[in-house]
């Protein structure tokens, strides 16, 4: 987050009140007051013809703070947890050759995204067309089902919990957040549960429609540990309701999970997983490597 607030304070030119501990504030107050706008992103002035125009025409400009604070709504509204709000690409530790090829693959996926303005004024957005993932090479579901023994021994071997995959997507993230992207950031468990308990309320389904548009309209939507609920025929039709929609409108979905493609399959459905690994062509890889969480430790 701190090289997103350098580059802000560097284009305008004043000081940011903001923490790096935290998501930015939202709500005024002293230290988000705009002392030339007043928080309302723009400067009134006003344009006299000639020294006899006593009245003048009132005009009005965007406030040099006005950049700032778009981002600092995307930022809010994209939901990237706060454990990663301190995530970047440049400190991602990279200690084994499948950490290298990770983060080099993040950073060629966001050389297919580009915010342009047009002669009009108008911003035009340039997405890339794949989706992107982060896979086990063995899933957890298939671990599960080994006896203590081989699990053990076969976990150090293609471990897949702790390499890194939820920093690098939160990274990427935000500097598409930087970028002028809309990003929606989900924890599978919390959004599939929110969406089912949204389906069954007496809201003549007001609550389940913005958080399914939600995930529909975001530019990019991450979805973090993907497969981790349970399989149910609802959940099924959920995961390919999203997955098809944002594939027929070509908006991708970044996604990782400990799970490997036959046993996320399972557990997402045939149909859906199919979309959403075709829709990866070369952003699609099943990683492994040491557990950094228990860097140290032994385990």
């Amino acid at each position: 987050m701190a090289e997103v607030l350098e580059d802000m304070q560097k284009q305008l030119k004043q000081p940011s009140k903001f923490s790096q501990k935290s998501s930015p504030p939202t709500k005024h107050g002293d230290e988000n007051t705009c002392p030339k706008c007043n928080d309302k992103e723009l400067v009134f002035y006003k344009v006299y013809i000639d020294e006899d125009d006593k009245v003048g025409t009132e005009w009005a400009k965007p406030c040099e703070c006005s950049a700032r604070k778009e981002w600092q709504r995307r930022f809010k509204s994209s939901m990237v947890p706060d454990e990663f709000v301190d995530a970047r690409l440049d400190n991602f530790k990279m200690e084994d050759a499948t950490q290298h090829l990770m983060h080099e693959m993040v950073l060629d996926y966001l050389r297919h995204f580009a915010v342009k303005t047009s002669e009009d004024g108008r911003r035009i957005k340039k997405f890339c067309q794949y989706n992107f993932g982060f896979l086990a090479e063995v899933g957890e579901t298939k671990m599960r089902e080994m006896n203590p023994t081989d699990r053990a021994e076969l976990k150090k071997l293609k471990n897949n919990f702790g390499i890194g995959k939820t920093h690098l997507q939160m990274a990427l993230a935000k500097k598409l957040v930087k970028d002028g992207f809309n990003v929606l950031v989900v924890s599978d468990v919390t959004f599939i549960d929110d969406l089912m308990q949204a389906r069954k309320s007496d809201d003549n389904n007001e609550t389940y429609s913005k958080l399914l548009d939600s995930a529909l309209k975001a530019d990019v939507l991450i979805w973090d540990d993907i497969g981790k609920v349970s399989n149910t025929e609802p959940r099924e039709r959920m995961y390919y309701t999203i997955i098809n929609e944002r594939s027929k409108i070509n908006k991708p979905i970044v996604f990782n999970s400990n799970e490997d493609r036959s046993s996320l399959a399972e557990k997402i459905g045939y149909a859906g997983a199919s979309r959403l690994f075709g829709g990866c062509e070369q952003y699609l890889l099943e990683a492994s490597g040491k557990d950094m969480r228990f860097k140290g430790s032994g385990v």
